[in-house]
């Protein structure tokens, strides 16, 4: 059995994990941190995570970017996994955690869900084929309460789609004002608006035709379940840096 710290564990996410977890016959939730701390729940809650005094196996974060300090220092601590689910770093975090991983096992991931994580091999299989005849957009659409905009999702995409095409590309957010595209740009596109869970689409357009691949999240539960799926497994690892791909063996 795989004991979980869930950080976060009185916000959407975290409500839908712990509702998801109880089909897990290996795993389980056996402390939350949030600093809306509510007695509502079948496991103890605390405010901070360095006063948590339960038996963990894995931190699994769906927080904010500012718990990323507080959340390793008690994971080198207490010599655990984390698995981080959390968008929003700074570059300075992303490289702090990239150093974390040569002391600790950490997983992070800017999706959570398997679609979105096969979408985005096939992207890398695709994308330098079609670079030189095609023009590429990527339009992210979410719920009105996101905070970080882009996605960490559609960057997880466009920087699998940079990364695959030899030629220096650049993305452009949003459009404004008079000028002709550049072959070059990659659009990042951002809408916002009332309970949208996340619909993600990449367009490839060329002359007469138009290939769009898209991914729609129908509910928060697939990435519930990919990230119970992602605890079982780093409960398993060795020090180093672990994404969706290790996951699923992609």
């Amino acid at each position: 059995m795989v004991k979980i710290l869930l950080v976060g564990c009185a916000g959407k996410m975290g409500k839908m994990i712990t509702e998801c977890c109880q089909k897990f016959s290996d795993a389980k939730i056996v402390a939350g941190i949030d600093r809306l701390a509510s007695t509502s729940f079948s496991f103890p809650v605390f405010e901070n995570i360095e006063d948590c005094n339960v038996s963990v196996d894995v931190v699994l974060d769906f927080s904010r970017p500012e718990t990323l300090e507080d959340i390793l220092s008690f994971a080198r601590l207490k010599q655990i996994a984390v698995v981080l689910c959390t968008t929003g770093y700074t570059n300075e975090q992303i490289h702090r955690i990239e150093s974390f991983s040569k002391e600790n096992a950490i997983f992070r991931s800017a999706n959570m869900s398997i679609g979105i994580n096969i979408v985005n091999n096939i992207l890398k299989n695709i994308s330098s084929m079609l670079y030189e005849d095609f023009d590429i957009e990527i339009v992210e659409k979410h719920h009105n309460q996101k905070v970080d905009s882009p996605s960490g999702t559609a960057l997880l995409l466009g920087d699998t789609i940079r990364n695959a095409i030899s030629e220096k590309t650049n993305y452009v957010h949003g459009r404004n004002g008079n000028h002709k595209r550049e072959h070059s740009e990659i659009g990042v596109h951002s809408i916002r608006g009332g309970t949208i869970v996340g619909e993600h689409e990449v367009i490839f357009a060329g002359l007469g035709e138009v290939i769009e691949i898209k991914h729609t999240a129908l509910s928060r539960e697939v990435f519930a379940v990919g990230a119970l799926k992602a605890c079982l497994f780093m409960a398993k690892q060795k020090n180093n840096l672990y994404t969706m791909n290790d996951v699923l063996n992609l």
